[in-house]
């Protein structure tokens, strides 16, 4: 799957070992490296249902989002590329049509 990123600063802190180490506590960075391996690796988001992390949509004025865990805090939050996502008969986010999403954050939900 393609991986984009929101910003270039956000694009360093991901993918640079250090920097990540730095920002986020080293279980965590070490969690964050590994999804982004998932997420590259992947053919699309449907893989990931089945791939640690708890993979799940987001609601409320975050709608259109995905999350992941990291640690107990923390969550690495993406979203289809593509905009309007593509969409299933009902209405839900066609898992299998994602093949690029962008990295928006990494965010600790519990501050």
């Amino acid at each position: 799957m393609q991986v984009e990123f929101l910003d270039a600063r956000l694009k360093r802190l991901c993918e640079d070992k250090s920097a990540r180490q730095r920002q986020w506590q080293k279980a965590a960075a070490d969690k964050l490296a590994i999804r982004l391996d998932d997420l590259a690796a992947a053919v699309n988001l449907n893989v990931l249902r089945a791939l640690p992390g708890k993979w799940e949509e987001l609601t409320g004025d975050r709608k259109g989002q995905l999350s992941c865990r990291l640690d107990k805090k923390l969550r690495l939050v993406i979203r289809p590329t593509k905009q309007p996502p593509p969409a299933k008969p009902d209405g839900g986010l066609d898992w299998r049509a994602v093949d690029a999403v962008t990295i928006l954050e990494v965010e600790n939900y519990h501050d």
